[in-house]
């Protein structure tokens, strides 16, 4: 129905709403009210009401907009954001790992936080952060959500800014800071937030490819420039000596009927006499091994094995099956190894043998050998190992740690970094970088040289 009975009033402000600015306006006997994010796109379609009013235009009662403003109504509605995060991981999911699924779906979800609208305003965060998490999974459309999540989801499914939104500069300020926050709103590390903002950044630019956006608003918001130090602290990288007391320890873990500890020690001298990531220690096979009676042997890595949650591996396993980190899917790469891991390998097989798909290591039960399995394992070795101060501290805090006291230790005999970066899989720049406080004798050599100096600038000033 069309009349010319219109009353249009002034904007009132709702503090602590998604778009706080409401105009309300009444055509006939119906009533109408469309809320704004900031006060200047209120006034602007308030002035455009005003005007067609004046013009004499007719308004239709069932959606309140003069004649002139109702073909762009019935166009396609915006992309909300829920739609468009759900697109896009469904877009990406395809030959991602594990781990980049689930870094994906964590920068959207916590975007969401600023991203909420109507119902979802009130939503608790956790319940926000695990709906999505179950939502931007891609799964069969008959799979419904699990029964706690099911209102949640419903709600968020309705309730979210169009993605259009985040072009406006609070909105994408309000973005950029929920990325620095944990659930409970605490600050992030500094590594969290740039992987969200670089997951985040990525999902943006396809919104340009869908045509929701015209350019990537979080390019526009500047942020505070803090130095990150990516360097290994040198305090956790053990010496020599002290990586042969701790795999001496590790053969004491546990029951000496079950070997839990014994089965785990090769595992952890691979990461040290190897230099190794875990990952790619798990992922060993006996095929892999070069493992001579005298000498030196050789590793050749081809497949590794991150541990994930179930929900991010295309087999629902823990474990995800890639290659090497950052290189083509069937590079390998080659790392001899010492005599002396040579001999701890070939005592490893003749005891425990191999999985049955041909690893060198495995839990009791043949599967792959989990994270948490050597996590545990090490806690225990370090008390073993260690006086109660040094296992306060960082040194050898993780099994990680014993790859970071391989590559110090090359580094510190003089290897070539070259030779270092090959064998450990890094580049040169990222070596030289990350290991650059782990040289030992640096400091003492550069303290040498600050005095000598400094005596000769002494020596000078007593010949005038």
């Amino acid at each position: 129905m069309l009349t010319h009975d219109v009353v249009v009033w002034s904007i009132r402000n709702r503090k602590g709403r998604a778009k706080p600015y409401q105009l309300r306006w009444k055509v006939g006997t119906e009533p109408k009210s469309k809320a704004f994010l900031t006060k200047a796109l209120a006034d602007n379609f308030r002035a455009d009401l005003l005007k067609a009013a004046k013009k004499g235009e007719l308004f239709d009662t069932e959606t309140g907009l003069p004649a002139s403003m109702l073909a762009p109504e019935i166009e396609e509605p915006p992309m909300s954001w829920y739609d468009f995060a759900a697109k896009y991981t469904t877009m990406r999911w395809p030959g991602a790992a594990a781990k980049t699924r689930e870094s994906i779906v964590d920068s959207l979800a916590v975007a969401t936080f600023a991203m909420l609208d109507g119902e979802a305003l009130d939503l608790p965060r956790k319940e926000i952060r695990a709906a999505m998490q179950w939502a931007l999974i891609p799964r069969e459309e008959s799979e419904a959500a699990p029964v706690e999540l099911v209102s949640t989801v419903r709600i968020l499914q309705k309730s979210t800014l169009p993605l259009a939104d985040m072009a406006d500069p609070i909105v994408a300020r309000r973005v950029s800071e929920a990325l620095g926050l944990t659930l409970d709103r605490r600050i992030a590390a500094a590594d969290t937030t740039a992987r969200r903002r670089r997951g985040l950044n990525t999902a943006l630019e396809y919104g340009i490819d869908l045509g929701e956006l015209k350019e990537n608003p979080l390019k526009r918001i500047k942020q505070k420039k803090i130095a990150r130090d990516d360097a290994v602290d040198r305090r956790a990288v053990v010496n020599p000596e002290q990586a042969r007391e701790l795999l001496a320890a590790v053969s004491y873990v546990g029951s000496w009927h079950r070997a839990r500890g014994r089965r785990l020690v090769a595992f952890y001298a691979t990461l040290y006499f190897a230099g190794v990531r875990p990952a790619e220690a798990v992922g060993l096979r006996q095929d892999d091994c070069d493992l001579p009676e005298e000498g030196w042997g050789l590793l050749t890595l081809a497949k590794t094995r991150p541990s994930s949650g179930k929900q991010w591996t295309d087999t629902g396993t823990v474990h995800d099956l890639r290659g090497l980190k950052q290189r083509d899917t069937k590079a390998v790469r080659e790392v001899p190894i010492p005599p002396a891991l040579v001999v701890m390998l070939r005592a490893h097989l003749e005891e425990f043998g191999t999985a049955p798909d041909g690893r060198l290591f495995c839990n009791e039960r043949g599967g792959v050998l989990g994270a948490s399995t050597y996590a545990r394992a090490w806690k225990e070795a370090r008390r073993l190992a260690f006086t109660p101060q040094q296992v306060t501290s960082p040194l050898a805090q993780r099994p990680y740690d014993l790859r970071h006291a391989a590559l110090s230790t090359w580094l510190n005999a003089g290897v070539d970094a070259t030779e270092v970066a090959a064998r450990a899989g890094n580049s040169v720049e990222v070596l030289l970088k990350r290991y650059a406080k782990c040289l030992d004798g640096r400091q003492g050599q550069n303290n040498q040289r600050i005095e000598l100096a400094l005596k000769s600038s002494e020596a000078l000033q007593h010949r005038k």
